[in-house]
């Protein structure tokens, strides 16, 4: 839920358009509690965006990669604020272009690419691929041996023990 809806940053933006104060003032007219910052990104962003910007967004937008290296190119060729690039490439928080740009000159690529979602695997054995998968004849053999012998071990070691051996050993 966000803390102030859509009608009440209408009234604060048109409040200030219409000239009943600064910033500061109008913050503290309304009882924003967050200062007059927030009233300062409103404004900038109807005056970049329209009234239509205000309203929540419906749902969480993911961008491509080659988007995102657009506005990092952008900014950092362009030499505009980190506002003013959000504005342009229609972006609903600057610090979004700030984060990117961080993240490609911490890790390059990697560092903008999309994160795999969920809980990881609880698995601690590698997974196989298909070559691994697939063994020559040879090495068929040899497992199967190992198999058998394994098997005649255990026959042997219940025979010394003197415990009954499973009917399905004995064929």
């Amino acid at each position: 839920m966000t803390k102030y809806d859509y009608e009440f940053k209408k009234k604060v933006v048109e409040a200030y358009f219409q000239g009943h104060g600064g910033y500061r003032q109008i913050a503290l007219q309304f009882g924003i509690s967050s200062g007059h910052g927030v009233v300062r990104r409103w404004v900038k962003q109807v005056t970049a965006l329209g009234f239509d910007s205000l309203r929540k967004q419906k749902r969480r937008s993911d961008y491509t990669i080659q988007f995102k290296l657009d506005v990092i190119n952008y900014y950092l060729n362009s030499g505009e604020s980190i506002r003013d690039v959000a504005h342009k490439f229609n972006l609903p928080n600057d610090s979004m272009v700030s984060l990117w740009t961080t993240a490609f000159r911490k890790h390059g690529i990697g560092g903008i690419s999309p994160k795999t979602k969920g809980r990881p695997s609880m698995s601690d054995k590698p997974k196989k691929t298909k070559e691994e998968k697939k063994l020559s004849r040879e090495q068929e053999l040899e497992r199967e041996n190992e198999l058998l012998r394994a098997e005649l071990a255990f026959i042997k070691k219940l025979q010394a023990l003197g415990l009954p051996v499973p009917d399905r050993l004995k064929k």
